[in-house]
């Protein structure tokens, strides 16, 4: 088993439930097992602006999936969801995206390990330190330095 780390974020159709009902599935993968979730984050769309706040989050999870099975089980979860990819960066209903991969850098032609906005998004970073304090993101540095340096950017927590 190895452990991944998965980004979640929703802005329409009741995001919290969104994500909550996206962690229970994560939980259900084959070969797969939730380890850990951050809390839930609120932050302004990184996008068009005319569309409501996101709520984010980062879960950890132990599998047995390659990379490529992980994303196609991932992408899955997103059509169940109602996803449907009109618009760069513009509402959706849950978006999951495979931040770290164990220590793997992966570059093939559909998926990018690290995720190639890690290291420039708050909303990711700050969920990603609550779990995980001290990881080392692979070719990056660690996630505090890396959440530090995007500290300009307005996330906050939901107790």
């Amino acid at each position: 088993m190895i452990s991944a780390f998965i980004g979640l974020g929703s802005n329409l159709h009741h995001p919290e439930r969104q994500l909550l009902r996206a962690l229970e599935e994560l939980d259900a993968l084959p070969e797969t097992r939730l380890h850990c979730a951050s809390s839930l984050y609120e932050s302004a769309p990184m996008g068009p602006q005319d569309q409501p706040d996101y709520l984010n989050a980062v879960a950890e999870i132990r599998t047995g999936l390659t990379p490529l099975a992980l994303l196609d089980e991932l992408q899955r979860i997103e059509e169940a969801h109602g996803r449907i990819r009109e618009q760069r960066w513009g509402p959706r209903t849950l978006d999951l995206d495979l931040l770290l991969y164990g220590k793997q850098v992966i570059r093939e032609p559909r998926l990018r390990v690290p995720h190639p906005g890690i290291a420039r998004r708050a909303f990711v970073l700050r969920p990603l330190e609550e779990i995980a304090p001290g990881l080392l993101v692979p070719e990056l540095g660690e996630v505090e330095e890396l959440s530090a340096a995007c500290a300009d950017q307005q996330v906050r927590r939901i107790e």
